[in-house]
């Protein structure tokens, strides 16, 4: 069941995104660290109605951040679509026990039925260049890889943005 996520959510989200970015670091990955996804994110995104939660059987096991806000640093990205009436994915985790399942691909056919049924004209997101796995993920869905972009709180390495025209 996937539901608005709340401010009590939160510590059970950050409980999530820190075994995700513990297992990403066992492959290599250093995609979230210390600083990032933090808990003020998911706070804004709580007080935005912009937090999804994912329960299994009474249990949050997942969370995706569907947002209407245009991050800075998307701005030299040359989009498919006018940066008008576009939704941006943020946040999407699935506690690694529950990987490799299906939540993953729930979650974003959530956010994807929710851009269609609010008529978006496209989804936009980005995924760490060393992820090839959040790559795959993504491309497999039709999404188009269409520039980089630099967290530099999170890494020295690119970010890939990828947008899905609806």
């Amino acid at each position: 069941m996937i539901r608005k996520g709340t401010i009590a959510d939160i510590d059970s989200i950050l409980e999530i995104t820190k075994a995700c970015a513990q297992f990403m670091i066992n492959q290599n990955i250093f995609q979230w660290n210390e600083f990032y996804p933090n808990k003020s994110a998911f706070v804004n995104d709580a007080k935005m109605g912009e937090l999804y939660a994912l329960e299994v059987d009474k249990n949050l096991i997942g969370a995706i951040t569907i947002s209407t806000h245009m991050d800075s640093e998307y701005i030299p990205i040359k989009w498919l679509t006018t940066n008008s009436n576009n939704i941006y994915i943020h946040r999407l985790a699935v506690h690694p026990d529950y990987q490799g399942q299906g939540y993953a691909q729930k979650l974003m056919d959530f956010a994807e039925e929710f851009a269609i049924n609010n008529n978006y004209t496209s989804i936009r997101l980005d995924t760490f260049s060393k992820n090839k796995r959040n790559q795959k993920f993504y491309e497999l869905r039709g999404y188009k890889k269409l520039g980089s972009v630099y967290f530099p709180n999170q890494s020295n390495h690119p970010f890939y943005c990828y947008e899905l025209v609806l």
